[in-house]
């Protein structure tokens, strides 16, 4: 699909982890996108499956010893499955203190969604913590609706802050990346949810991309969650997409439901008529899908958990406690 610009997905739902964590690199530059993973704590009211865990844990690692490849680090929005926090956490992000978020970005310069503007005060907060490791970094520039050229033909455009799913949400802005280099062109699309919203929807056609790699519906929230109606908008919108963008690597929220392919059965049929591909970051990669959190109920069934894992949840939720009590 692509000659020049080559894509890596390095860790997604697809591969058992939530995160759109993805290598970008064209013959002029390296950049990783979005180096965060985490896990749902609580799905079904069950913890994180033992297979969730040697996932994370597995790609946690790959994504350090990616980052050690690369200059340049990207960050879409302040959702740990997104970007490396700096303090401890086993249960949710598999991080030790501030030596993780320092594996993954001392020495690179980032290139960040702006931490002050169009931002949740939750997210802000974040921020604010993990910029207390600039001086790790080589440089930190917020990238909100600039353009970075590298080399002679490689351009980096970063959109203005977009909604993180419908315009009227409460989780939030990201910024897009549209990557060009000479007359290929791919667009990265981190919880645009489908996108629900029609800006974002005009904005990835008018680049018209070969490729692009972007986050769909959160189908598993809805009726509970998230009205129908936006599920639905995201799934129309998306239609749109597969019609006119040769290869779509459907990620993320989507991918939370088990029955994902047959509820959005359509965007495949779309897609076809159109003679263009809808393919998961596993496939992409000629893996197979391991949607994990989407089928935790029945890995419990199959695989119950040792005592041995058990035990030690029950004694790191048990330090938590501790430490959130101090």
């Amino acid at each position: 699909m692509l000659k020049k610009i080559k894509i890596l997905p390095i860790a997604s739902e697809s591969l058992g982890v939530r995160s759109m964590c993805s290598l970008v690199e064209t013959p002029d530059i390296s950049i990783l996108l979005d180096a965060g993973i985490s896990l749902c704590p609580y799905r079904f009211n069950l913890m994180p499956h033992p297979l969730e865990y040697q996932a994370i844990a597995e790609l946690r690692k790959r994504i350090q010893e990616v980052a050690k490849k690369v200059k340049i680090i990207t960050i879409s929005h302040y959702h740990y499955d997104h970007f490396t926090p700096s303090h401890e956490d086993w249960i949710v992000n598999w991080t030790e203190a501030e030596i993780s978020a320092q594996r993954v970005y001392s020495g690179k310069r980032l290139l960040v969604k702006s931490p002050f503007d169009y931002i949740t005060r939750k997210q802000k907060k974040r921020a604010k913590k993990f910029n207390k490791l600039s001086n790790k970094f080589q440089s930190i520039e917020i990238a909100d609706d600039k353009t970075f050229i590298f080399g002679k033909d490689t351009e980096l455009k970063f959109s203005k802050a977009v909604s993180h799913g419908p315009e009227d949400n409460s989780l939030g802005w990201v910024i897009m990346l549209f990557v060009k280099f000479e007359n290929e062109k791919f667009i990265f699309a981190p919880d645009v949810q489908g996108p629900m919203s029609d800006n974002i929807l005009n904005q990835i056609l008018s680049y018209n991309p070969q490729l692009i790699l972007i986050g769909g519906p959160p189908l598993y929230l809805s009726k509970h969650i998230v009205d129908d109606l936006k599920i639905n908008s995201g799934i129309k919108n998306m239609e749109k997409i597969v019609r006119k963008i040769p290869l779509t690597i459907i990620e993320h929220h989507i991918l939370r439901d088990k029955n994902w392919r047959y509820k959005s059965k359509r965007l495949f049929r779309q897609a076809k008529r159109n003679g263009n591909r809808i393919i998961t970051a596993a496939e992409f990669l000629s893996k197979e899908n391991k949607l994990y959190e989407a089928n935790r109920e029945e890995l419990y069934l199959k695989m119950p958990p040792s005592k041995k894992f058990r035990n030690w949840v029950d004694k790191v939720l048990s330090k938590k406690r501790s430490t959130n009590h101090h």
